[in-house]
């Protein structure tokens, strides 16, 4: 009896591993495995991690290894390239591009045309992902600086709000209405230059590097928001908190920032608010911009496997889901123009962060544009806080 019940035993447990057997893709030991690292919050990887389990099941021969790197992650992607170790799919930003692409590192992208579908993405995010007339990323978003404004304290005050045909006076004039210090100040200041470019660019700055007539007028008028007509809040004013923080607690009649924000003020503001774009200067639009998208390292050995993720991951599918919680401007037009972008309550101005990609131009990003902009930062530290 103890021997059949033993026979039975192992007919059940060789059964079970056939079963386990064949249930096992056969092909586990063909696959390619490819490398993909980008940056992110824990919301954004949230969105990421399904849509690379999704290309997983509809291409059982290519295993992705995600990298994912929420710190300092370009100068561990710079060791990555000096170590020959690089990912064969990077997320990349327009500011750190051309240094990689100048170095012939990344491969050139526009050599693809039949892989990806360039006409479904705003040019203007193509020629920002772009060095020398050639795409080396393939755009997810497309970014610029937008004024997020309170119609709560604007009603408050009786001011009128602002519309796309506001001038830079017209900013500093409505700033004044609003402010009505300690409580409440007309307009945010941030001394990363990221934020103040649209006012460089208003007054015509086009070279970042260069001390033109044109540069220190737009730093003077950003500066004397603060230090003279004090309409921005000083170092001490904001203490801690950041202008985020300001503009959520009702301190801020406006906040320039940019569409990253959105996701958050629709959970936690308890106020009404919209967005303007940054006035344009003789219909040129003054706020810069910026993109991200994915990039192929030019040592990849496994280049058709990777073209492949960056088709999918910049697909219309995929672009949606990127889409969905409001965090960013998607790239690809059908996109930006469907209602996962424009179908919210909140900002119900989104249709001008697309409006604002007509005429306007990319940052003027240099090799050595990290090293300019924290010069800047440190050589207007005195003028900000005097």
């Amino acid at each position: 009896m103890i021997k059949k019940i033993a026979a039975i035993i192992c007919l059940v447990i060789i059964a079970s591993i056939l079963c386990i057997t064949k249930n096992t893709p056969s092909n586990t030991q063909n696959q390619t495995t490819i490398q993909f690292a980008s940056w992110g919050s824990e919301s954004e990887i949230s969105i990421l991690k399904p849509i690379l389990l999704d290309f997983e099941k509809e291409n059982p021969d290519i295993k992705i290894d995600f990298m994912h790197i929420p710190q300092n992650y370009f100068q561990k992607i710079h060791l990555l390239f000096a170590s020959n170790t690089a990912p064969d799919v990077i997320f990349m930003n327009n500011q750190y591009l051309p240094i990689y692409a100048n170095a012939g590192v990344l491969e050139d992208l526009s050599t693809y045309k039949k892989d990806f579908e360039y006409n479904k993405f705003f040019p203007i995010a193509l020629e920002t992902l772009s060095y020398k007339n050639k795409v080396y990323a393939i755009p997810r978003d497309v970014s610029t600086l937008v004024v997020f404004y309170n119609k709560d304290i604007f009603d408050k005050y009786n001011v009128p709000y602002p519309n796309k045909n506001w001038t830079i006076n017209d900013l500093l004039t409505t700033a004044q209405k609003l402010t009505h210090s300690p409580q409440i100040f007309g307009i945010s200041f941030e001394e990363e230059p990221l934020f103040y470019l649209p006012y460089l660019s208003y007054f015509g700055v086009k070279d970042l590097s260069k001390n033109t007539k044109q540069m220190q007028d737009g730093l003077d008028f950003y500066a004397n928001l603060r230090t003279k007509y004090h309409v921005a809040p000083r170092r001490e004013e904001s203490a801690s908190a950041t202008m985020a923080q300001m503009f959520l607690q009702e301190k801020l009649g406006m906040h320039i920032s940019g569409r990253w924000l959105v996701p958050k003020y629709r959970q936690e503001a308890k106020f009404r608010w919209d967005v303007v774009r940054f006035p344009d200067n003789n219909g040129l639009h003054s706020s810069p911009v910026d993109a991200s998208g994915w990039a192929i390292s030019k040592s990849s050995k496994h280049k058709a496997e990777a073209i492949k993720l960056v088709k999918y991951l910049s697909s219309k599918e995929s672009s949606d889901k990127f889409t969905q919680s409001g965090l960013i401007v998607p790239a690809r037009i059908d996109v930006a123009n469907s209602k996962t972008f424009l179908d919210k309550n909140t900002p119900q101005n989104s249709k001008e962060f697309l409006e604002i990609l007509n005429n306007a131009t990319p940052t003027p990003v240099t090799l050595n544009f990290k090293e300019i902009t924290d010069t800047m930062k440190t050589q207007n530290e005195g003028l900000f806080n005097k």
